[in-house]
């Protein structure tokens, strides 16, 4: 098997691995394919969803407007507060609709940067006003 060869078959196993995540989040085809495309267009996620993949946690290493993948999966748990009467929303239980969710957060933060970075700064899920 050649470099090409290997590179389709590993990428075959990335987008199974998306379209099982989101049957597992109740996300339908669609929802998977989009993210697919956005995760395989961005060197820095596909090699986190590669690292997630093979180990089972976080790489980390790739960031946008500052935030890693972590980062973002705190802020998201952090939420789950606002979504206990919700539950249909609420991802704090929820392994795969969370990642899931991480990863399509940054894809879009790649492309608009700006309407995250007050939500991850200010939006803490608590009740607490500064």
């Amino acid at each position: 098997m050649n470099q090409k060869e290997q590179l389709e078959q590993a990428l075959a196993v990335l987008q199974n691995f998306v379209y099982t995540k989101a049957e597992q989040a109740g996300k339908d085809k669609e929802y998977a394919e989009k993210l697919w495309q956005g995760i395989r267009q961005s060197e820095g996620l596909l090699q986190e969803l590669a690292y997630y993949h093979d180990y089972g946690e976080l790489l980390c290493k790739y960031t946008a407007a500052g935030y890693t993948l972590a980062d973002v999966l705190v802020w998201q748990v952090d939420h789950f507060k606002l979504y206990m009467d919700r539950p249909e929303d609420m991802n704090r239980y929820r392994q795969p609709r969370l990642i899931l969710s991480a990863f399509d957060t940054m894809l879009q933060m790649e492309k608009s940067p700006e309407q995250f970075i007050n939500k991850m700064r200010y939006e803490t899920g608590q009740d607490i006003i500064e």
